[in-house]
């Protein structure tokens, strides 16, 4: 088992554990929704896709991304995914990416969607 993401207690006031399934998608989340520089000891961790919820939309920019984000998620999540495909939209103020996924411990192929929205001004 493995710590819950984001850390939580759960009924029995116990540090929250998530299974292998969850665990390799809240893994995902991490990679995603955290911007370089934002942890200590490892300034390159994340992909910086939070920043997009900001930026003008384009074709040009959601293929940029899109690479990011398969990139960063090659680097940190390697040993654990094969990442078949990564789709970014960017709607108005409100950021999904799809990551289609194969998990290496199980063989198993995963779709997870992520959502995000700015915040309200």
């Amino acid at each position: 088992m493995h710590l819950a993401y984001p850390f939580r207690f759960d009924a029995r006031a116990r540090t929250a554990q998530a299974g292998d399934d969850d665990y390799v998608r809240q893994q995902i989340e991490q990679v995603l929704f955290t911007s370089p520089g934002e942890r200590v000891n490892r300034p390159d961790f994340g992909s910086g896709v939070l920043q997009l919820v900001f930026a003008p939309n384009s074709q040009e920019l959601a293929a940029t991304v899109q690479f990011l984000v398969q990139g960063a998620l090659q680097q940190w999540l390697g040993d654990l995914i094969v990442v078949d495909a990564v789709e970014i939209e960017a709607e108005d103020a409100r950021l999904v990416v799809r990551v289609v996924y194969l998990n290496r411990r199980t063989q198993q192929r995963s779709v997870a969607d992520f959502a995000r929205e700015a915040p309200a001004p």
